[in-house]
């Protein structure tokens, strides 16, 4: 048995914090209160500081991540005790590749980190990987598409949505949370709405979520959101759109309008959103994204390696040819975007139904700073400098939020019978020091880390064994 004395408890349903004691039995939080020590029972002194449930990323790309580098520290740095991987499309599982795997999917590895054909494999991958944090998993409609389309770029035929549903089902049976799909990349764009509701229908019966990566979050945000809400509506479940955001010079300012769209269709249906609090994103070069009006940072290419760590623009200037020529020869390549504007972030952050994410990608050489500060930073700058929220609000978008939309029973919440998931942190001092320039820098002011009831995490190092479980979405003994 553990017990921490005297913290401030922050217990991820937004409520405000108050001071007690609690006791870790097993893996589980045994009890809340003014607690003596038992004999012989290891005691932490918290010294007023936040003790807040393990924070939820629900977005991320550690699908290979977690069984490459299963120590995690990208996540745990930073009190993450959960990450929720299969996002926009793309899933380490069920995949069979024949070739390379296309873009986006290449974002999770080369060839031979896709070594999970049924959901199955993956679950048994990861058990035996053990890593740091818990996962729970969504199967990619890209994933699917790649496994029977011999074409990417154009529609499925009926044959080839019958045996997308069929994997879907049984990773399903198995237990992913739900479907993602990533309609705004080239191997799903041609996708028709009808063949992504075609899949949707599937989650109902396994109590599976859907979550998308818009078709487009440029001019054309608005028709892309009904396309969502029409889509989850049809197969009558609950929606998340993966970091909403206004991108383009052209749209800034537009959050006004989504965010009221999406609280209207909040009204009729289950709905919800993450967001990565950046005023950049990053992915695949995307040579529709490229323009002058803001920089765009390449941080690897296949084609030019000796150009990745340089801006677009000076590229093109080296090159003397065009930022469209220059996008073209650095293919495949990976690029940050500083395309969003900060009034648009702060907006989706702030918005009630917004849950937190990183979207960060951990086989980037230079990654975005999102992959090792999106959720110190939240706490340190959106909440403690800017007070943009309160703490516990703060808290319950990295939470009970998350945990609620997933359906991640017993997490998400400090209370009596819930995991020990916990994160101890000073909130005085917490910070991101992940920048654009070095963002390989883990966060400070997180003290303490428990996984499951083990500390995992204490004073800036891994400490002790990796206790993550698998989270599956299975009725009550939902996780290995």
């Amino acid at each position: 048995m553990l017990l921490i004395k005297n913290a401030l408890i922050i217990d991820g349903t937004g409520r405000p914090g108050y001071h007690a004691d609690l006791r870790i039995h097993d893996d589980k939080i045994a009890s809340i209160g003014n607690i003596q020590a038992r004999p012989q029972e290891v005691v932490v002194d918290a010294g007023g500081l936040v003790l807040a449930p393990g924070f939820i990323d629900v977005h991320t790309h550690d699908d290979t991540q977690v069984i490459k580098q299963p120590d995690m520290l990208t996540k745990i740095s930073q009190g993450v005790t959960t990450v929720i991987v299969g996002n926009c499309g793309i899933s380490a599982s069920p995949v069979t590749l024949t070739n390379t795997p296309p873009d986006p999917m290449n974002l999770l590895g080369q060839a031979d980190d896709f070594n999970y054909p049924s959901f199955k494999s993956y679950i048994d991958a990861v058990l035996k990987a053990q890593p740091r944090v818990n996962v729970g998993a969504l199967v990619g409609h890209t994933s699917l598409r790649n496994n029977v389309m011999d074409c990417l770029q154009r529609s499925a035929t009926d044959d080839e949505i019958s045996s997308m549903q069929t994997q879907l089902k049984q990773s399903l049976a198995d237990g992913a949370i739900g479907l993602s799909s990533g309609l705004a990349y080239g191997s799903a764009q041609c996708a028709t709405i009808d063949e992504v509701k075609a899949l949707v229908a599937c989650l109902a019966t396994y109590n599976g979520v859907y979550t998308t990566h818009l078709r487009t979050e440029f001019d054309e945000i608005i028709s892309a959101m009904h396309e969502a809400f029409d889509t989850a509506k049809s197969g009558k479940v609950p929606l998340i759109i993966s970091h909403l955001k206004c991108a383009g010079a052209n749209n800034w300012g537009r959050t006004t309008e989504t965010l009221k769209l999406l609280e209207h269709k909040a009204q009729t249906q289950k709905v919800a959103c993450d967001c990565y609090p950046y005023s950049a994103s990053s992915s695949t070069l995307d040579l529709n994204q490229i323009t002058a009006d803001f920089d765009i940072f390449i941080t690897w290419s296949d084609a030019e390696p000796q150009m990745a760590g340089k801006l677009l623009a000076e590229i093109a200037d080296v090159w003397q040819v065009s930022l469209l020529e220059a996008g073209k020869r650095l293919q495949p390549a990976g690029a940050v975007y500083h395309g969003l504007h900060e009034e648009d972030v702060q907006r989706v952050l702030k918005y009630k139904r917004t849950m937190i994410g990183s979207d960060g990608l951990p086989n980037d050489p230079h990654p975005h700073p999102r992959l090792w500060g999106a959720f110190t930073r939240v706490l340190g700058h959106y909440s403690r400098e800017l007070n943009l929220f309160s703490l516990p609000e703060a808290i319950h978008k990295m939470t009970g939020l998350s945990a609620q939309q997933y359906q991640l029973r017993g997490r998400g919440e400090i209370k009596i019978g819930n995991q020990a998931d916990l994160v101890l942190f000073d909130a005085k001092k917490v910070q991101a020091n992940a920048t654009f320039e070095n963002p390989i820098q883990a966060s400070t002011g997180i003290q303490r880390v428990w996984v499951n009831g083990q500390l995992s995490y204490q004073g800036g190092t891994l400490i002790g064994g990796r206790f993550g479980h698998f989270l599956l979405n299975k009725g009550e003994n939902n996780e290995y």
